[in-house]
């Protein structure tokens, strides 16, 4: 018996519009630019949310982050942002609220020395 799982990706943009219309419509016109996009990468999504949501107290946010994930194109956006920057791993780290190991992780994966 072969069952395959098929991973569909949530569609953020109709959750968050949702979101907008019924309970912040007053923030509509600071979200317009990102929400009449076609697709919401991971990193648009989580401008989004700091956006609607503001910054959270620490707690939340230290809970939050173990549920992010990133697709390759964020990632190699993400390492495009520290060579146009000149930001060393800790700092990039720091910006975008990642782990060192991680950012030196994906710099092994996805880039070619």
């Amino acid at each position: 018996m072969d069952t395959k799982i098929h991973r569909v990706k949530p569609d953020y943009k109709l959750i968050y519009w949702d979101i907008l219309q019924f309970k912040y419509p007053e923030k509509i016109s600071s979200c317009k630019a990102i929400m009449q996009k076609d697709s919401l990468s991971a990193l648009e999504v989580i401008k989004l949310n700091s956006m609607i949501f503001g910054n959270s107290e620490k707690k939340s946010i230290k809970r939050n982050q173990s549920y992010r994930a990133y697709g390759q194109s964020d990632i190699l956006h993400i390492l495009e942002y520290q060579k146009n920057n000149s930001l060393n791993n800790t700092e990039l780290a720091c910006h975008f609220r990642l782990s060192r190991n991680t950012v030196t992780k994906w710099k092994k994966l996805f880039i070619v020395k």
